[in-house]
């Protein structure tokens, strides 16, 4: 999944302007921090009914996103 925009949003009034998904108030580094803990998908999937495996994805998408860009700045 490239295209996370419809996905990943960014409200300055909420979670103070972390991007979030689907407007929600669960950030991309809460989902991110989960599976860095050794959650599966499947295990947040169950935790977080409202969270969808396209959501999962797209917070993958935008931190390689984040990651390139990060590293193509300092090339």
């Amino acid at each position: 999944m490239n295209d996370y925009s419809k996905i990943i949003t960014i409200e300055p009034d909420k979670r103070g302007g972390k991007p979030c998904i689907r407007g929600m108030r669960i950030t991309v580094y809460d989902v991110l921090s989960y599976l860095a803990s050794g959650m599966t998908m499947e295990e947040i999937l169950h935790d977080f009914p409202y969270l969808t495996k396209e959501d999962i994805l797209a917070c993958l998408s935008f931190a390689a996103d984040r990651e390139n860009h990060i590293t193509s700045r300092s090339a």
